[in-house]
This record gives structure tokens, C-alpha cells and sequence, in this order.
């Protein structure tokens, strides 16, 4: 392998991240990072730059989120859905399997927009892709935004969570998947349901554990 711009992200994935079905959402298969994937060693050969690999797991709200999606389809049927911070793509591709009109993932790291697309080609499934951070601009064109797992720094909770008010105001619904980490808005979200699953870091025969999915209401000052 190459260093540098000539890195070749796509061949390094489909040659070290098996696709595998996904646990607790077993329609929707995906890469996934083992002990043999080499991530430190594609770090050390990027000088681009190699943040964490986030799209390379498992992580439960968005397991919780995409397991909503599919079970209720009805949510996102016919609608425009952005899986904002999409890792894997997996709710993403969990939308567009179950009838959404159009699906856009967005991340900031530029290997989760790679992983993005082979694991949409994966599950045959269309999701474009942005490569960009959108909390700091406008409401984006769509009807409904997916959140998994962005609360877990406080920074990062904060900025989101002001992204999300205004697309509130813009009359876009925002649905949030999340294992009850530290930074949620919590005075602010409706409990819709949750979900027993595995995320990144336990073992197989580990117990899973609930991931639960909220609407997040207006700020009513």
C-alpha cells in the first residue's frame, strides 16, 4: 500500500473489513473493523490524517435508531431524511430500505464517506454523501433528521443541539438514537422506544443493553 494522497481507502476496506450482518439489525449488512483490520497500520501509512475510526463499529444509538427506522418504516416513508454525523451509514441505509425519498449522510471524516458508499452499494441502497461539518449552516432541504451518537462530548452535544433547534424552527423532525450518554438534551426529548443491542467493545456473548430513541422537542424559553 501506497502512503499518502495515492492512498487507495475503498481497496483497504473491502481487503480489511469484512462485511458481516449487523447484530440486533441483521437486514442491513455492513464493514466492520476486527483484530486483523490494520487500522493502526492504515494510520501510520495516511499523512493525510487519521481520526478515529468511528465508521468501522458498531455503536448503539444508531443500532437503536436503525432498528426503529426499520420496524416503522412509516417514519421515513416518502420523505427526505439526513443521517447527520452517519459513521457506517447504517441508518442511512436503514431509511432508504424502508422507503425514503431521498437519504443524505453526512460526516466530517473523510473515511466514513468511503465507508459510507461501499456500505450502501453493500445493502442496494442509494446515499449520497457530504463530506463537511453542516452544524454550523442553515437547515438543510430535507423533512426528518437522524441523530446517532453525537452527544457523547459536551462540545460537540452543544453545537449539534443548536444545529438541531434551528432546523426545529425550520419545521424539519429530528430523531435521535442514543445509549443515554452524558450530554444529551434530556429535558428536551420524548421517549419514542428502545432497543436491547451489542455496540462497539462487548463481546459476543456479552448482554445487550438498551439504546433508546427520542424526538427531540422545541426549546420553549
Amino acid at each position: 500500500m501506497v502512503r499518502g494522497p495515492d492512498l487507495d481507502l475503498q481497496q483497504f476496506i473491502r481487503a480489511n473489513l469484512p462485511i458481516a450482518p449487523v447484530p440486533s439489525v441483521p437486514e442491513i449488512r455492513l464493514h466492520k473493523a476486527g483484530p486483523a483490520s490494520g487500522l493502526r497500520r492504515l494510520a501510520e501509512l495516511d499523512e493525510q490524517g487519521f481520526g478515529s475510526p468511528y465508521w468501522a463499529y458498531y455503536w448503539g444509538g444508531g443500532l437503536a435508531l436503525a432498528r426503529h427506522i426499520l420496524d416503522r418504516p412509516e417514519i421515513v416513508a416518502g420523505r427526505r431524511v439526513l443521517d447527520l454525523g452517519a459513521g457506517s451509514g447504517i441508518v442511512g441505509i436503514a431509511a432508504a430500505r424502508a422507503g425514503a425519498s431521498e437519504v443524505i449522510a453526512a460526516e466530517t471524516d473523510r473515511y466514513a464517506v468511503v465507508a459510507i458508499d461501499l456500505n450502501a452499494a453493500a445493502n442496494d441502497v442509494t446515499v449520497s454523501t457530504i463530506l463537511g461539518d453542516l452544524t454550523g449552516g442553515p437547515p438543510p432541504p430535507v423533512d426528518i433528521i437522524a441523530v446517532g451518537d453525537l452527544f457523547y462530548e459536551r462540545d460537540l452535544a452543544e453545537r449539534v443541539t443548536v444545529f438541531l433547534d434551528r432546523c426545529l424552527t425550520a419545521g424539519i423532525d429530528v430523531l435521535i438514537g442514543d445509549p443515554w450518554r452524558a450530554f444529551l438534551p434530556r429535558s428536551r426529548l420524548q421517549l419514542i422506544a428502545e432497543y436491547p443491542v451489542l455496540e462497539f467493545g462487548e463481546a459476543g456473548n456479552a448482554a445487550a443493553k438498551p439504546s433508546a430513541v427520542f424526538s427531540l422537542m422545541p426549546n420553549i424559553v
